[in-house]
């Protein structure tokens, strides 16, 4: 069988990444994919991006995937300039946009999303506690509003291309919450309601903490914003897990599992056999 050499690069940290190469191989028994994995930890100057992306580059990936916050920035352009001719994916944040035209000019894929948003990074208010319970309630919100979905469709597919020796067609999606929301595939439409409305308020966190962290300097009026981003974090991802409970009382919960051979497969019953 083709066995596909991917590349995972994380510079930095943003919601998708302690999933990013896991959504592909979910119970560790696909044949077709060797993945592997580096990152720089939090921190994403160049000198971590150039080291990362040279460590990857010794593994002679057929497919590099590259996410990190603010893609436009200096380190991760870095490491990209590493790159000749391998197929190239970036997710990363809606400040990415600005590297757009860069993309397009090398003939990068990129998925930008907007509900993928920045942390309230300020000493006193986020301790590794706060960190985690952001991330997990982002994760919630990625995972249900149809952004991982997103994520495994265009991917999965430029996989199945190099498998087949094609030139693989790479994405260019700046996701919203209706793109975000045909990807998710509900049933019901109140949850494809209260999934738009999840993804919509965690893509409006970003202004208040980069607002709360950049732009205002007194205490007393950055804590209140970065809490206030943080609670409407939280409260997405409420609204995101309502939506699948809708779905699972009418036994309608989409699962798309991996086959052993890398298709991607689907069901709606609990009980119902994958196809």
């Amino acid at each position: 069988m083709r066995v596909v050499k991917v590349g995972v690069v994380k510079n930095g940290n943003l919601g998708a990444c302690p999933v990013l190469d896991l959504i592909f191989d979910e119970r560790a028994d696909r044949d077709d994919v060797d993945f592997r994995v580096l990152g720089s930890g939090a921190k994403l100057g160049k000198v971590q991006c150039i080291e990362t992306m040279d460590k990857m580059l010794e593994f002679k990936p057929e497919l590099i995937i590259m996410i990190s916050p603010n893609a436009a920035l200096p380190g991760p352009k870095e490491g990209r300039d590493k790159i000749k001719d391998i197929p190239t994916i970036v997710y990363s944040d809606m400040p990415a946009k600005k590297a757009v035209e860069e993309f397009e000019s090398k003939g990068i894929g990129y998925i930008l999303c907007g509900a993928d948003s920045m942390i309230g990074a300020r000493r006193p208010f986020l301790d590794p506690v706060e960190m985690s319970l952001f991330n997990a309630d982002l994760l919630t919100v990625l995972s249900i509003t149809g952004v991982i979905n997103c994520i495994q469709d265009e991917i999965d597919g430029a996989i199945a291309a190099i498998k087949t020796g094609v030139k693989p067609k790479l994405p260019k999606l700046v996701i919203d919450m209706e793109i975000a929301s045909k990807y998710a595939k509900f049933s019901n439409p109140y949850a494809q309601a209260k999934s738009m409305a999840a993804y919509e308020i965690a893509s409006r966190v970003a202004a208040i903490d980069v607002k709360g962290c950049f732009q205002v300097k007194e205490k007393e009026q950055y804590m209140p914003l970065l809490a206030t981003a943080h609670e409407m974090m939280r409260v997405a991802s409420r609204l995101a897990w309502e939506a699948r409970e809708i779905e699972k009382v009418n036994d309608k919960v989409l699962r798309r599992p991996h086959h052993r051979e890398g298709q991607i497969l689907s069901k709606r019953g609990l009980m119902q056999k994958e196809e």
